[in-house]
């Protein structure tokens, strides 16, 4: 039994020492050390896994050019860019170049980085020695043409290439099958520079080349120098990544005071902007980077939802497929790009989702239409595995769901989502609480009245007595003279006498028209006299 329990726990840890290395040497923590004798160098450019492309295969196949090796010479409609490619090769080893750059010594150092080129690639690159470095050199050498002649014209266009090349070139450049190694494009900047370059970097202007793709707002343009990357696309992710990294990030013991009876309502998903609108949140525009998503406290105990701006068109998609596919394949990325659409693909369900954030200004889009927009925010997350708790924003979406869940929250989104959906829904319901309230009055006082007998009922009762008196006098009175006398008499005497009872109606009447009997026997008198 000792020695079965002994081989266990031996067997254990050495499968936790195996895992630990593992990581370590995937991680590249070993990196630079001799692993197996040789410079271990990370792989870092991908083929797209088949069921991420087969959502949208346009968004990972170049359209006009092709750089690196993985779509290089494949298609006819990629040949026509070769031309263009080679022209900027040999305008750049002119030998009228003032920076006096020599073929040999930038072909010399292109053959030493050979093997760290080729190891950055997956997939295993069927291409001679020769064949390989001509293409790192054609390639590469287009790349930094194209970036210093859009920098000496402000990065608005490049005369070598048509107007309309520009943003489809910027979008096949972004794309993960389509690069080629950081360290090669450095290599042959720093060859092929002079000195009027020395204070602009191969990094500053890939990212402001690449920065209509996110429409940045220019005065959020202060990356930190230690944003760096493998390629293109690894460049320009870091630089958007969230400016505290684990602000939002909850651990596995994460268990606040708030939360604690509440843990059934924890989910990966984010609700709906009109649903956290109907519970009360207030969504507004923030002003950091594009990932910084904050949830703070309110005013009347109210969540406010800050969320940068987001500007899609027709190459958004195209950025954020290519992201998440590096982020899924690439062991060392944390997936930031992965869990920023999953919040949005749980905060956008509908147009009218779409319209709210458009008010709110946390999204412009250039589609046309809102259904389209939902229609693309919501296709980039298929086919992505994704597990919830990885994700930078797991707090903000836990207590999110978790005041939503709330009994105020929940009352609340039921009376606006039945009452108060629209404006016309809302004037119905208005009038109806109006209506109610008059009639609650109304019943009020006729209950409180019903009490007083003198003011509801004295007037009737008075015309009731009035009717034997009236029928047992004769008087030479019409029906209609009759029934306005009764009406003027009760009001008269129920004024001035403030009659209590009807037994007062009664003596008080019958004294006064015994009195007024005597007055018209009188007159008669007189007039048969006078006759």
């Amino acid at each position: 039994m000792r020695n079965t329990l002994f081989c266990r726990l031996l067997s254990q840890t050495i499968t936790r020492t195996f895992h630990s290395i593992t990581e370590k040497v995937d991680g590249g923590d070993l990196q630079g050390s001799n692993w197996g004798g040789k410079e271990r160098h990370p792989v870092c450019i991908y083929r797209v896994p088949l069921d991420i492309r087969g959502v949208e295969p346009r968004a990972y196949s170049p359209r006009i050019i092709s750089i690196g090796p993985y779509h290089h010479g494949e298609e006819e409609r990629l040949h026509k860019m070769e031309k263009l490619k080679k022209q900027s090769f040999h305008r750049l080893f002119q030998s009228t170049q003032p920076n006096g750059v020599k073929l040999d010594t930038v072909k010399n150092a292109m053959e030493e980085l050979e093997q760290e080129a080729r190891s950055c690639y997956e997939d295993e690159i069927k291409i001679s020695r020769k064949d390989f470095v001509e293409m790192m050199l054609v390639d590469g050498c287009f790349v930094i043409e194209l970036l210093r002649e859009l920098k000496q014209h402000n990065f608005r266009y490049a005369p070598s290439i048509q107007r309309w090349m520009l943003p489809t070139l910027r979008r096949d450049m972004i794309m993960l099958e389509n690069q080629l190694p950081f360290c090669v494009l450095q290599k042959l900047f720093d060859l092929t520079s002079c000195s009027a370059e020395s204070n602009t970097s191969l990094r500053d202007q890939a990212l402001h080349f690449f920065a209509p793709l996110l429409q940045r707002d220019p005065t959020l343009n202060c990356i930190s120098k230690e944003v760096t990357g493998r390629h293109f696309l690894d460049l320009f992710r870091s630089s958007i990544l969230p400016t505290v990294e684990e602000k939002n990030k909850t651990s596995d013991s994460y268990k606040s005071t708030e939360t604690k009876g509440m843990e059934t309502n924890l989910t990966n998903t984010m609700r709906s902007a009109t649903e956290l609108g109907e519970a009360g949140f207030i969504i507004k525009k923030g002003k950091a980077r594009l990932l910084d998503i904050d949830l703070e406290k309110g005013r009347l105990n109210k969540r406010v939802l800050k969320i940068p701006p987001l500007y899609i068109d027709d190459y958004k998609g195209t950025l954020f497929r290519n992201m998440v596919a590096f982020e899924q394949c690439h062991r060392e990325c944390k997936p930031y790009v992965t869990s920023y659409l999953f919040f949005f693909d749980g905060l956008i369900n509908s147009a009218e989702d779409v319209e709210l954030l458009h008010h709110k200004e946390v999204i412009h889009h250039s589609l046309g239409r809102d259904k389209d927009v939902a229609k693309l925010v919501n296709s980039l997350c298929k086919e992505i595995a994704f597990d919830g708790y990885e994700s930078y924003l797991q707090k903000v979406v836990a207590d999110a769901n978790n005041h939503y869940h709330s009994k105020f929250a929940k009352i609340r989104a039921k009376l606006v989502h039945h009452y108060f959906s629209s404006w016309v829904v809302g004037i119905s319901t208005l009038a109806g609480m109006i209506v109610i309230y008059l009639t609650l009055i109304q019943t009020g006082c006729s209950v409180r009245n019903a009490s007083k007998p003198k003011t509801v009922t004295l007037l009737d009762c008075m015309k009731h007595v009035l009717d034997p008196l009236f029928g047992h006098f004769s008087f030479t009175f019409t029906e209609d003279e009759s029934e306005g006398l009764k009406s003027k008499l009760a009001n008269y005497f129920s004024r001035l006498f403030n009659l209590t009872s009807i037994k007062d109606v009664s003596e008080r009447l019958k004294s006064s028209f015994i009195t007024f009997q005597k007055d018209d026997e009188t007159n008669q008198e007189n007039q048969s006299k006078q006759t």
